[in-house]
């Protein structure tokens, strides 16, 4: 394999969701057009994450390489014409609301886009796993027509999800504010399954 250079190395290693892309943004912004930045990560959720950032910032996501449990995200800046406005989803959802929805038994179906380590530890009961890296591919299993909740930990990776739901024709989507970390309801943990 050739070797990979970069114009910028940026570490993120120990940082988790959404610490690699807030420190992405900051330190694109000090390269030119065309020139390559290497984020380095330890979270895996990060795949995802630089990929959907990039995506939707018109920035050029190049790949990621794994090195010894670090990952190496190489992105391309972008030039000018090419950035996209960061775009935020509009709807959404609070946890009180959510909570309402689910103690009535409404039909809802909430995905949690967290890396299924991150769920498995903590979720909100009944919700399901797909990880953000995985949601397209895992797309078709979905109902267009039902009313879906999109949580992670922070918000930011369940706001690219929302996004890409709603840009395959979903039309009943909503983020969680604040995901897991505002959410004030019960949840199911590892230790309540064994």
């Amino acid at each position: 394999m050739p070797e990979i250079t970069a114009d910028m190395t940026l570490d993120c290693k120990g940082l988790a969701c959404p610490m690699p892309i807030v420190k992405t943004k900051k330190a694109i912004d000090q390269l030119d057009a065309g020139q390559v930045i290497e984020v380095q990560a330890t979270d895996q959720g990060s795949i995802a994450d630089i990929q959907g950032w990039a995506k939707n910032t018109g920035h050029h996501y190049l790949g990621t390489v794994e090195e010894c449990e670090v990952l190496k995200h190489y992105i391309r800046k972008a030039n000018p014409n090419e950035v996209n406005e960061e775009k935020k989803y509009p709807l959404i959802i609070s946890s009180d609301e959510l909570q309402k929805k689910l103690s009535e038994n409404e039909k809802v179906t909430v995905i949690d886009v967290r890396e299924t380590a991150e769920f498995a530890f903590n979720r909100i009961a009944g919700a399901v796993s797909i990880p953000l890296g995985e949601l397209e591919h895992r797309i078709s299993k979905l109902n267009p027509d039902d009313e879906i909740v999109v949580v992670c930990r922070t918000g930011n990776r369940s706001d690219m999800a929302c996004q890409l739901l709603a840009g395959k024709g979903f039309k009943h989507v909503k983020n969680l504010e604040s995901g897991m970390s505002g959410w004030n309801g019960s949840t199911i943990n590892y230790d309540s399954q064994n």
